[in-house]
């Protein structure tokens, strides 16, 4: 058994883990040394609170005392990339960001606009409905951080004003990692809806144009 804490700097919604943070904290604690592990967050991921990892017969379990936080797969298919764009497309792509102006959740680590030491990835709509940003990688950067900085473009492709959506479920299949002080470009692309559920998968794209991440996930959306 392991454990581990989500700071409460990492947050996304307020007072709980940034979703993209938390799952990639769990993936590097279950430690999968080939292939690729899926993440079910199961609850709201409580920040500053030691949360064990344990294996069970099918993956691992991440607790909070009794209580299932989320919960670790060996996941088996590959995930698709995400056409890219350029840097010029991206940075036009953030202006457009509707969370400038309308945000569910403002203080979010990746994309919230009220952060300043977030990671500042502001993904706005394109024509053809997928989302574009720049990123500036930080000095610490590491795989949680690519976790992470895939997770909100992801989300935007399906988010809207009359709708908040949070991440339910999450892999990301890193290739390499981006060097600090680096523009990269993400973009996020929606795959499927369904009800409350919408699958969207995001990229992300070094400087010279080479891809780095690939992320697929499963949204839901919050009842009103």
């Amino acid at each position: 058994m392991t454990s581990l804490v989500i700071d409460a700097r990492h947050n996304g919604p307020p007072g709980s883990g940034n979703g993209g943070w938390t799952s990639g904290l769990v993936a590097g604690a279950v430690g999968v040394r080939s292939g690729l592990v899926e993440i079910t967050l199961r609850k709201p991921p409580p920040l500053d609170v030691a949360l064990a990892v344990t294996a069970t017969g099918d993956g691992w379990a991440v607790l909070d005392q009794d209580t299932l936080i989320a919960s670790a797969a060996p996941r088996a298919d590959d995930i698709p990339a995400v056409p890219p764009v350029s840097r010029t497309e991206a940075l036009a792509a953030s202006g457009r960001y509707a969370g400038h102006t309308d945000h569910p959740f403002p203080t979010c680590f990746v994309c919230g606009p009220q952060r300043a030491d977030g990671l500042r990835i502001f993904p706005g709509r394109l024509p053809d409905g997928r989302t574009a940003a720049t990123f500036v990688v930080p000095a610490d950067v590491s795989p949680t951080v690519v976790w992470a900085a895939l997770d909100c473009p992801g989300g935007w492709a399906v988010i809207d004003r009359d709708q908040a959506f949070v991440l339910g479920r999450y892999a990301v299949a890193v290739d390499g990692l981006p060097e600090a002080d680096d523009e990269c470009v993400v973009v996020g692309q929606p795959v499927h809806r369904e009800g409350r559920k919408a699958l969207v998968r995001s990229s992300l794209y070094a400087p010279d144009g080479s891809l780095l991440a690939r992320a697929e996930a499963t949204w839901i959306a919050v009842p009103g």
